[in-house]
């Protein structure tokens, strides 16, 4: 099962307004919470494990080089996501949650990560049991306070700033994912990456960087 969709190049985007977010260079992890039970399931894009002991050893054995990602949720967000569940107006009646955030280091590249390198957690989208995925904007206005995913550009999604992005002018090291719509089924997403990560990408995997562009 694949919990995050996967994110399309700019070539087939909409030619419509979006947000552009920073993309962290990570692993992009999933949390779960709900109304009764709390924060209660976690996971990769491809794995999920229960939010115990006994699930928190399963997915340290499987993902050895992500087993402080638990921890670093638990003490930097898992409190503050959960008041934003409880008291803002739009979600209380909302049953369960699913927050994305990527794991990553400053010397982070490809999905692998340094053990001694400092880590953090970002957030970069929430799932609502009723709707889906949430809207940029939704997003921004409402959990915009937090240390989430940086905005880089807001604006029309334009051949030329995804030529800028590519050329470096927004300072990102891989590149950005660019959101439009109310969220939901309306929601649209597409990723533009660096051309300094291409070659980042060509030096490191060879032939096989392909699997890791847009």
């Amino acid at each position: 099962m694949l919990y995050y969709p996967k994110i399309p190049g700019s070539r087939n985007a909409p030619d419509g307004q979006c947000i552009a977010f920073v993309k962290y260079d990570g692993t992009n992890l999933h949390f779960d919470w709900d109304r009764d039970f709390g924060w209660h399931a976690f996971g990769t894009r491809r794995d999920e494990f229960n939010l115990t002991t006994d699930g928190i050893r399963l997915f340290s054995e499987r993902h050895a080089h992500l087993q402080e990602s638990v921890a670093i949720f638990q003490e930097d967000w898992a409190e503050s996501l959960e008041s934003i569940f409880r008291e803002h107006a739009a979600y209380r009646e909302i049953q369960s949650f699913r927050v994305f955030g990527e794991f990553f280091g400053e010397n982070s590249f490809a999905g692998l990560h340094q053990k001694d390198d400092p880590k953090e957690i970002r957030i970069f989208d929430v799932l609502a049991e009723t709707s889906g995925l949430i809207g940029p904007k939704e997003f921004i206005n409402n959990f915009g306070h937090l240390p989430v995913a940086e905005v880089v550009y807001e604006g029309k999604l334009t051949g030329k700033f995804a030529e800028d992005v590519r050329n470096g002018k927004y300072e990102v090291a891989e590149g950005v994912i660019c959101k439009g719509g109310n969220g939901g089924e309306d929601l649209w997403m597409a990723k533009i990456k660096t051309h300094a990560y291409l070659e980042k990408l060509r030096q490191a995997f060879a032939e096989r960087w392909e699997e890791f562009w847009e």
